[in-house]
């Protein structure tokens, strides 16, 4: 479905129908009404003149991406380390080798791809180093569309340039790491001290193909942590002891076949008190598209649909600190929402509106995307 340029919101924006209402997701049938790029006012008069209806819901927060390896999209998939262990993995002997405008260019059209999928947020780890951050910090530049996080990472894996690590929390939201077992452990600890003392994230991959980085990993007490693929019960605890958010992503673990239904353990995680949010990691491995991901956390780890939905969107959201502005539709939040086609061949005659949106949602269905910037995109 072509989608139309962006436009500008109207001064007063009404939009009615089913609406994904507060922390919870509640439907209910009414309108909200959007100006300045807030949301003003939600009510449950369905009857008022509306300038769009269909079933309202919060953007996607894609907590986890590598948009990078876009200029590689579906390889040969072999074992994990091949795939992306840094510095000899394929993902990193592709970046190494192609030509700015070249990557670039993939980079663009993922951001393209995430907007039209219904993603308002992302939060990248970035390599390359300092240039690398920098590509994708002057691309969000012109990409207005959507907010993105950029973690980077030093250019060399086992050693730190003077003053790179202050000059790449200038350039994005944090440092995000490969692992512990892949960097010296005083570089790792010197990446958390600059991060925090610079009032910024750190976040580091652990328990993707196995437990052996996982203890020190939370021993650095990151501001999250990506994957836990293989956490067990004892990690589990000591993660809720410590108040570390998890970052999974399922879809990523079958692709590089690490993941299971029971891998990684998401409901425990989710019994234990973690906040758990979902990204779509590598764009060399997975589309970027949210609704993929929820189907696949909905049919094959069999969680409750609601939940499914705050992994997508809340939840992501709290890990990276901007919980109060998006994530729900809450009055007085910014407007970052959605507008499906409840009629459409694809959710009509639904039982369940957030049961449709989590199992069979498809971005076909977006009517609109209000994108909290002052701009909405058309679809239908």
């Amino acid at each position: 479905m072509k989608r139309d340029i962006i436009a500008t919101v109207p001064e007063e924006l009404i939009i009615s129908g089913t609406i994904l209402y507060g922390d919870e997701f509640e439907p209910i049938e009414g309108y909200l009404c959007i100006k300045d790029d807030m949301i003003k006012e939600v009510g449950t008069d369905a009857h008022v003149d509306a300038h769009m209806t269909g079933l309202v819901a919060p953007c996607f927060v894609n907590a986890h991406t590598h948009i990078g390896d876009a200029v590689l999209k579906d390889p040969p998939v072999s074992d994990l380390d091949s795939l992306v262990k840094p510095p000899h993995g394929l993902k990193h002997r592709v970046l190494n080798n192609t030509p700015e405008n070249v990557l670039k260019d993939a980079m663009g059209r993922t951001l393209e791809d995430m907007v039209l999928s219904g993603t308002c947020m992302f939060c990248d780890f970035r390599e390359g180093g300092i240039k690398g951050a920098s590509i994708l910090s002057e691309l969000l530049g012109i990409f207005k569309n959507i907010t993105g996080m950029v973690m980077g990472r030093p250019g060399i894996p086992d050693g730190l340039i003077p003053g790179e690590l202050s000059e790449l929390l200038g350039i994005g939201s944090g440092l995000g790491f490969s692992g512990v077992n892949d960097i010296p452990y005083h570089i790792l600890e010197e990446a958390v001290y600059t991060a925090h003392g610079a009032g910024k994230l750190f976040a580091i991959h652990a328990g993707e193909k196995d437990i052996s980085d996982i203890p020190e990993a939370i021993g650095l007490k990151p501001d999250f942590i990506v994957h836990m693929t293989y956490a067990g019960d004892t990690h589990i605890k000591d993660l809720a002891d410590a108040h570390i958010p998890v970052v999974v992503c399922p879809r990523s673990n079958f692709v590089t076949r690490v993941g299971s239904p029971q891998r990684p353990p998401i409901q425990k995680m989710l019994d234990m008190g973690i906040t758990v949010g979902v990204g779509t990691d590598n764009v060399m491995l997975n589309s970027v598209n949210m609704f993929s991901e929820m189907e696949f956390l909905s049919k094959v780890y069999r969680l409750d649909d609601r939940q499914v939905f705050k992994l997508c969107t809340l939840n992501g959201a709290k890990i990276l600190g901007t919980d109060k502005d998006i994530g729900s539709i809450v009055d007085g939040e910014h407007a970052t929402i959605m507008v499906l086609d409840d009629e459409s061949p694809n959710l009509s005659n639904s039982s369940d509106p957030v049961a449709s949106l989590v199992r069979r949602g498809r971005p076909d269905d977006i009517k609109a995307i209000i994108n909290g910037n002052g701009g909405i995109i058309h679809g239908k």
